[in-house]
């Protein structure tokens, strides 16, 4: 078996990273967690891959996207795998036959 396009990058019991993991549960996309020392310090798994040592912090290989802070996250998941995204290739599809 592949391993999933997502890598997540968090903090066992942090509630930002928890957000994000609700986020993409909801949306069914599979992910790999990858759990980083909780002193900021010493986060350099992180900061070779984002530049930064904030969690959490996605690495999606389907889109090339690399971001950090929960917010974000959130957003970017929800304009790339929300229904909002599935419906927009359906209306894009349906336009041109017409």
């Amino acid at each position: 078996m592949s391993q999933p396009a997502i890598t997540l990058y968090r903090l066992q019991a942090c509630p930002f990273c928890e957000r994000v993991v609700r986020k993409l549960d909801e949306y069914d996309v599979a992910y790999q967690s990858r759990f980083v020392e909780a002193l900021h310090s010493k986060r350099d798994a992180v900061k070779r891959v984002t530049g930064s040592r904030a969690v959490p912090a996605i690495v999606d290989g389907n889109t090339g996207v690399t971001m950090s802070e929960s917010g974000n996250i959130v957003e970017y998941l929800e304009r790339t795998y929300g229904p909002s995204a599935a419906g927009a290739d359906e209306d894009t599809a349906t336009a041109g036959g017409s």
